[in-house]
C-alpha cells in the first residue's frame, strides 16, 4: 500500500507536489553523501588510501559533484516529482578513484567497496523506515519527510546496484566475468550519462517499472508501504 498523501496531482505543479519534491530533496543529499563516504571508508579500511587522498572523505564534498548527475539529473527528476510524476529519485557522483593493486584480494575487496554504498543507503532506509513505523500516518509534514527518506534511500540501493555501467552493480558484475569481456564492460563506464539518459528517457518504461518493483519488495518489510 502506498499513503495517497505521497501522490500530487498528476503532471501538474502544484505546492503539494513542489513541497513533496523538496523532502526528496533534503533525502537525497545525505544518501548520496553517506554512499560515497561509505565507497570511500571502505576502501581506506582495505588499505586502498587513494579516495582519501583526493578528498573522497573531506568536507564540503566538492570532490563528489558531477554536473550531469549531482546536478542536473536530480535536478530534472524532482521537477517531475514536483508535476506530481512518480519518478525514481536518483544521483550519483563523480567516479571514486581507486587503485586495485594494492587491495590484498583485489576481486573480493573490489566488491566489498562496490557493496559499501548501497549498503549504506539500505541502512538509512531502515532506520528512517522504523522511524516512519513509530510516527505512523497520523503526523503530517513528518511523515511526509519520512516516507520520501524511505522512497530516495531504497531508490538508491536498488538503482546502484543494477548492472548499469559506471555503477556499483556493474563493477561487482565485472568483477566475475573472464579478462576480455570485463574490459570491454567496464569501457562502457565512461558512458554512463548516456546509460542513465537511455533508461529514464527512451527505455524508461520497462527499467524504471522493475527498479519499482524491486524499491517496493524492499520498502514495505522496512516501512510497511510500497515506495511507489
Amino acid at each position: 500500500m502506498r499513503p495517497a498523501f505521497a501522490t500530487p496531482a498528476l503532471a501538474a505543479i502544484t505546492l503539494e507536489g513542489i513541497r513533496f519534491a523538496l523532502y526528496l530533496l533534503v533525502a537525497l543529499v545525505p544518501n548520496l553523501l553517506f554512499h560515497e563516504y561509505a565507497h570511500a571508508a571502505a576502501a581506506q579500511r582495505l588499505n586502498d588510501r587513494t579516495a582519501r587522498f583526493y578528498g573522497r572523505l573531506s568536507f564540503p564534498p566538492k570532490e563528489f559533484v558531477d554536473p550531469f548527475g549531482t546536478l542536473i539529473l536530480p535536478g530534472f527528476l524532482l521537477v517531475l516529482a514536483a508535476a506530481g510524476v512518480s519518478v525514481p529519485v536518483f544521483a550519483y557522483a563523480k567516479p571514486m578513484p581507486r587503485n586495485p593493486n594494492v587491495l590484498a584480494r583485489p576481486t573480493r575487496d573490489t566488491n566489498l567497496i562496490a557493496l559499501a554504498g548501497p549498503l549504506a543507503n539500505l541502512a538509512i532506509a531502515i532506520l528512517i523506515g522504523l522511524l516512519l513505523r513509530v510516527v505512523g500516518l497520523g503526523a503530517g509534514e513528518l511523515t511526509l519527510l519520512l516516507f520520501a527518506a524511505v522512497q530516495v534511500s531504497v531508490t538508491f540501493f536498488v538503482f546502484y546496484l543494477m548492472p548499469i555501467p559506471g555503477l556499483d552493480g556493474a563493477l561487482m558484475l565485472g568483477s566475475v566475468l573472464p579478462p576480455r569481456p570485463r574490459e570491454v564492460y567496464r569501457n562502457l563506464d565512461q558512458y554512463l550519462p548516456l546509460w542513465i539518459l537511455l533508461i529514464f528517457f527512451l527505455l524508461g518504461s520497462p527499467v524504471l517499472s522493475f527498479v519499482r518493483v524491486l524499491a517496493n519488495a524492499v520498502c514495505q518489510p522496512i516501512s510497511g508501504f510500497e515506495c511507489f
